[in-house]
């Protein structure tokens, strides 16, 4: 029983964390799809416990397996690594060659001539799909192991080249 009330609640919070991040990146009817799905499991899960509340292990094992949960949920997620981020980088000297490096790679690229407290740097804000933030990180670090990087994830993208060869698939192949 005690591991029967755990796998259920571990499975039941993965399924609220994945929902949770779906409804937040926008993706209504699948996050509408996942929530019935975790009804049913956390209604026989809590059932379960509530049938039996006078056994305090029944009760450890659902808070133990709520906890293993968040991080399974949290784990993937991060596998599944939807939407896209927005990555601002800040070279340590203007070096016209890494944004071009950068577009060959398929990375959506805007560049401009900076000031920083040391002199002339070259700012870049760089959008690519989550999936990608790994790969674009060690990449900026090979071309400049100085750079100055801050990311963050878009809450609306609109228009440009590069969000129509996205979605058409063409990019990162």
């Amino acid at each position: 029983m005690i591991l029967i009330i755990f796998s259920i609640n571990v499975v039941y919070v993965a399924f609220l964390t994945i929902r949770m991040i779906l409804t937040l990146k926008g993706y209504r009817y699948s996050a509408a799809m996942v929530s019935m799905v975790e009804t049913v499991i956390y209604i026989v899960g809590l059932g379960l416990v509530l049938d039996n509340l006078d056994q305090i292990q029944n009760l450890i094992a659902y808070a133990i397996g709520f906890g293993t949960g968040v991080i399974v949920g949290s784990k993937i997620e991060e596998k599944l690594a939807l939407g896209y981020i927005t990555v601002n980088v800040i070279t340590s000297e203007v070096d016209q060659l890494l944004p071009a490096k950068l577009r060959e790679k398929g990375y959506g690229v805007t560049d401009w001539i900076a000031n920083g407290m040391e002199g002339g740097r070259q700012s870049m804000q760089i959008l690519t799909p989550r999936k990608m933030e790994l790969q674009l990180y060690a990449t900026i670090q090979e071309l400049d192991p100085k750079a100055f990087i801050i990311a963050y994830e878009p809450k609306t993208i609109h228009g440009g080249f590069w969000v129509k060869q996205v979605r058409k698939g063409k990019l990162f192949k």
